[in-house]
């Protein structure tokens, strides 16, 4: 996958659902519950030893779903991801080193950003989809709206995360500059634990209606 379809996949969804498991047997069910609800695709995170085999199980059983590899933090993870199958990087900072591997296995990188000489040397790197985090904290849809301006015309598209849910959702992906949104409120842990699938799925569907009436099909 080029960086160039990453994007237009982010932009048509609208939202990615972001998530820290701790167990294989989860995967599946949370994958299904996903795409019920409207959202075939996932990053599922380097907070747990269980992540690779996560993606690798996921990547093989549905490949349907667009399966990205988060808080990717050293050449390991990164080359962990890859070799499970993993189509997109993310981490929550910029390490050019990083982000230089990941050119070289040819894996589209979101390497996370929070100020304008970081948006700068993201861009100077060939990363043309930037993560902005921790959003809420940074200032939220303003802060946005500040780095658009001097940015817009170089393409740049931003996923911001972190204070993104439900009530500010439509806001963010009404910004020209937002290709999507990164979000843990559509699978929290506690309801990944209860096995409540049907609850992901309602979340997932309530996000797909957002999305939709901001960027009608």
């Amino acid at each position: 996958m080029t960086q160039a379809e990453l994007l237009a996949r982010l932009r048509k969804l609208g939202v990615v659902p972001v998530i820290a498991m701790e167990s294989v047997a989860t995967a599946k069910p949370l994958a299904e519950a996903l795409m019920a609800g409207g959202l075939p695709i996932v990053e599922i995170t380097f907070r747990t030893a269980a992540a690779a085999e996560i993606i690798r199980t996921l990547t093989r059983a549905y490949p349907q779903l667009l399966v990205g590899a988060g808080t990717v933090l050293t050449r390991e993870n990164l080359e962990q991801a890859h070799a499970a199958g993993a189509q997109f990087g993310v981490a929550p900072g910029l390490n050019p080193a990083i982000v230089q591997h990941a050119h070289e296995l040819g894996l589209p990188f979101l390497p996370g950003v929070a100020t304008a000489s970081e948006i700068e040397e993201g861009l100077e790197l060939g990363c043309k989809i930037l993560k902005l985090f921790p959003i809420a904290e940074l200032g939220g849809v303003r802060m946005v709206n500040a780095v658009s301006a001097p940015y817009q015309h170089t393409g740049v598209a931003f996923v911001p995360l972190g204070g993104v849910n439900a009530q500010n959702l439509a806001e963010y992906l009404a910004l020209g500059t937002v290709a999507a949104c990164g979000g843990t409120w559509l699978a929290k842990k506690e309801t990944i634990a209860a096995g409540d699938w049907a609850a992901v799925t309602k979340v997932c569907r309530e996000a797909v209606q957002i999305v939709r009436k901001v960027r009608p099909v």
